[in-house]
């Protein structure tokens, strides 16, 4: 909350910050699972069609009584460079979900809204309290299990701010309202 913290007013007080649902982790977390399921199903695959079907992938003759590891060291570079790249890409696609986490700060005042996100390239969002006309929860049916989902607030002039999955929706849209009032 260091942003939030540094641009409150002298007399703004802060009254919620929303943070990421533990949903979000599992499914960074998907991300190198699924990288590692497809490297393996790569190399699988070609180990599969190597010894079953004869079909030459390795990049020298193998001898008759070859193990899988000796198999899939034979590998062609190129079948071993596309399924590091497969890991690679779930790893990234992990490390983006949490840099974007590390990185995303929700918060409400008694004057404001505010939506900050980004780490190098910092993006600010702010609504004024009094300038918001509407928001809208929307869960789907694990956002309702678990209780997280998104905020779409319409702000006059402003048009949408859609927040990212956030814990507990419904307390931070009653912590707008209690904002609005105060």
């Amino acid at each position: 909350m260091l942003y939030v913290q540094q641009s409150l007013a002298p007399d703004e007080e802060l009254i919620h910050v929303g943070s990421f649902h533990w949903w979000y982790n599992v499914q960074a977390s998907m991300s190198i699972v699924w990288g590692v399921f497809i490297c393996a199903l790569i190399i699988g695959l070609a180990v599969y069609g190597q010894t079953k079907f004869n079909i030459n992938l390795s990049s020298y003759p193998l001898p008759p009584e070859a193990g899988i590891m000796d198999v899939i060291r034979a590998l062609h570079p190129g079948i071993k460079l596309v399924s590091f790249l497969m890991f690679l890409m779930g790893l990234l696609r992990f490390a983006q979900m949490m840099v974007n986490k590390a990185t995303t700060e929700i918060a409400i005042t008694t004057s404001r809204l505010i939506y900050k996100r980004g780490l190098v390239a910092r993006s600010v969002a702010e609504i004024s309290i009094d300038r918001i006309e509407g928001v809208n929860v929307a869960q789907g049916i694990m956002g309702r299990m678990f209780d997280f989902g998104r905020l779409v607030i319409r702000g006059m002039g402003v048009g949408e701010m859609v927040l990212p999955p956030i814990e507990r929706p419904i307390v931070f849209r009653k912590a707008i309202e209690k904002a609005r009032t105060s």
